[in-house]
């Protein structure tokens, strides 16, 4: 059945009840017909509305005139000159229909807007996401806040999405009636797969970290002259010295200590002797593997290439060097 007809068919039985009760007194209406006894029936003495109904209060007369129809509190529910009554905030508010000398009133309460939230509490890891769901008393769409947004973030439909740890309170609100629910976004649990390591110059090492938050790492040196290390934790070994490795995930800290060592740099001969114009290849032991750097004390006796090829130039005496991080050895050259 449509409002319409559910109005007329209430409009008809309080027009039916208003007859009978008139013909009812008839006699005595017309035993005082001068007094001019005026009188207003309505379909409803109270009503329970939630926020936002609607609902028509009929209202018959004895004089036939329409009432004016009056709220003694617009702001919990209105009324209209026909009589439509709309429920805008709790509370209580009385209607009143009038007419000159005679009126009625019905009493209209309005129902606090109830909130049901899935949750009351949630727990979340860094990165992860959760639904929040809320069902309101009215049917009435509901729209959600975060006081810290870099916390926790809530979209229209209710997901959240962990920002950094921290709590956030999610606010949901319909017709003006709110319910919270408290987010927690967890420190990570983090582990690195090593606290310490040695390393020679030019060797790399790769850290590896776990945590259950789902942000990426960030790797920092404390000594970027000694151990310089990259996004995805390659450590690479720079010159002799000690650096911490760290790695932070939301704040959480893990570090690991990587000490460049000093190599040793031995050569096999502890002199060599030549006659001008001859070549020699010396040949070194270095413990990190890496090739040295080699240099003459005279070149214009002796002379060296980058291979340690020595070329004796003239009679004389000089030392050929070979370094590698800041370690130095020598061998003697002799030519005659």
């Amino acid at each position: 059945m449509s409002s319409k007809k559910k109005i007329l068919k209430a409009a008809f039985a309080v027009f039916c009840m208003v007859s009978m009760l008139v013909t009812s007194m008839n006699p005595v209406i017309k035993a005082k017909a001068a007094s001019n006894i005026e009188f207003v029936v309505l379909s409803a003495r109270s009503k329970t509305l939630k926020i936002g109904d609607e609902y028509y209060l009929l209202a018959v007369t004895s004089n036939g005139k329409k009432p004016v129809f009056k709220s003694s509190d617009a702001k919990v529910a209105s009324v209209n000159t026909y009589g439509k009554i709309t429920a805008k905030r709790a509370g209580t508010a009385k209607i009143t229909a009038k007419i000159r000398n005679g009126e009625a009133s019905c009493t209209i309460r309005v129902e606090k807007t109830q909130i049901a939230l899935s949750a009351k509490h949630i727990s979340l890891e860094n990165g992860c996401s959760a639904r929040l769901t809320a069902v309101s008393s009215t049917g009435h769409d509901i729209t959600f806040k975060s006081n810290k947004k870099s916390v926790a973030e809530i979209d229209e439909f209710g997901n959240i999405t962990a920002k950094k740890p921290g709590t956030a309170k999610i606010t949901a609100t319909v017709d003006k009636t709110s319910a919270s629910c408290m987010v927690t976004v967890k420190k990570p649990m983090l582990t690195l797969n090593r606290k310490s390591a040695s390393l020679y110059r030019k060797e790399k090492l790769r850290l590896e970290v776990r945590s259950t938050s789902k942000s990426v790492p960030v790797w920092k040196s404390s000594k970027k002259s000694v151990a310089v290390v990259d996004s995805n934790g390659t450590v690479t070994a720079v010159k002799n010295g000690t650096a911490i490795i760290t790695v932070t995930v939301d704040g959480v800290k893990k570090s690991c200590e990587v000490t460049v060592k000093k190599p040793t740099v031995q050569f096999e001969e502890k002199e060599v002797t030549l006659s001008v114009g001859e070549k020699r290849t010396v040949h070194v032991k270095v413990s990190s593997g890496n090739k040295p750097v080699f240099s003459s004390s005279n070149s214009c006796v002796a002379e060296v290439d980058k291979n340690g090829r020595i070329t004796a130039k003239d009679a004389g005496k000089a030392y050929i060097y070979a370094s590698e991080d800041g370690v130095k050895s020598r061998v003697r050259v002799v030519v005659k």
